[in-house]
């Protein structure tokens, strides 16, 4: 049974998604119900610090990625520990730093790795298939016919793809334009990654002052772009375009993240963005909005920096406090 606190009616100012090919922005004035909604239970209760990111995978198991680890753990659906990836940690195959993960289908296993700066791509059996140079990974995607798609702090683009020998295959997605000291501007446009059943590609600006999600088709074609500029956020991106103004030449590069975790659900195309405790649901078309303030069992506050969308529930998480499985709001009975 899904709890909530309360229902407060909060005006909002929207500007609706701008339709890259063909569309138009449009801007209309509406109310929104933002509800605060608590977790059903803590899953995976052996995994909390270090938390990075959550895949499900083929055979509803669950591949959990955790740093420092060499390895990605894999659980079954009963939350039991039931192998790892790579299968035998050491190095080449072994993670030094992992940030990001992904699963496809067929148990193909990839892991952005920081630490060495590389992608790193596992087979179904868990052994080591390739490992390629990525400067700073942050965010990383399967694709079919073996590519990855990758984020980085070092492409000029915002989406990289590899083919699966680790070879750039096409980069797309111009950054905005927010500075004018080129590693500033690109560290702002940094993204993270969802993909849907039909390949399309969804991109979460992380530090864009206004929250910006783009979807593209494999190929790179845009499909979508939806800004979200309620009054809510206002002066927060106000305040974000300051600090970005302030940020002198030589000085230590520290944007305030904005969007801190991307779901996608595969089905449907559907988005689910998190803004610390708060959680907003995007339709397909980009067009309708909700908002829900996110808690764990016992009242404390969560702040989702993964979230695995799922038919009927949604997984959120985050270091330290773990993985909190939440029936999905907007399929619960009213």
């Amino acid at each position: 049974m899904l709890h909530a606190y309360h229902a407060t009616l909060r005006r909002a100012l929207f500007l609706l998604p701008l339709l890259v090919v063909p569309g138009a922005a449009l801007c209309q004035t509406d109310y929104v119900v933002e509800t605060e909604i608590l977790a059903q239970q803590r899953l995976f209760p052996d995994v909390g610090a270090g938390l990075r990111s959550v895949c499900r995978g083929p055979g509803g198991h669950y591949y959990i990625l955790t740093a420092p680890s060499p390895a990605v753990f894999v659980y079954d659906s009963t939350g039991k520990r039931i192998g790892q990836v790579p299968q035998n940690p050491k190095p080449p195959a072994a993670i030094a730093y992992g940030v990001s993960l992904d699963v496809d289908d067929a148990g193909r296993v990839v892991v952005a790795d920081a630490g060495a700066n590389a992608v790193k791509v596992y087979a179904p059996d868990g052994t080591l298939g390739v490992s390629f140079h990525v400067n700073q990974p942050v965010s990383v995607a399967l694709l079919p016919g073996g590519e990855i798609a990758v984020t980085s702090q070092s492409s000029e683009q915002l989406i990289s793809v590899y083919d699966n020998s680790g070879n750039l295959v096409r980069a797309f997605g111009d950054p905005g334009d927010l500075s004018d000291r080129p590693e500033l501007n690109r560290l702002v446009n940094i993204g993270l990654l969802g993909r849907d059943a039909n390949a399309n590609l969804y991109i979460a600006l992380e530090f864009f002052p206004e929250p910006t999600v783009r979807k593209y088709d494999a190929r790179g074609y845009a499909l979508l772009e939806v800004s979200i500029k309620t009054l809510d956020f206002e002066s927060q991106a106000q305040a974000a375009r300051r600090e970005i103004a302030r940020e002198e030449p030589g000085g230590v590069l520290s944007p305030h993240r904005i969007i801190t975790g991307v779901g996608v659900d595969a089905a449907t195309g559907d988005i689910w963005l998190s803004f610390g405790t708060l959680l907003i649901h995007v339709d397909k078309d980009g067009n309708r909005i909700d908002s829900y303030r996110t808690y764990t069992p016992d009242g404390a506050r969560m702040e989702a920096t993964t979230i695995v969308v799922e038919p009927t529930r949604l997984l959120l998480a985050s270091d330290p406090i773990g993985i909190y499985e939440f029936e999905r709001p907007d399929k619960a009975a009213h």
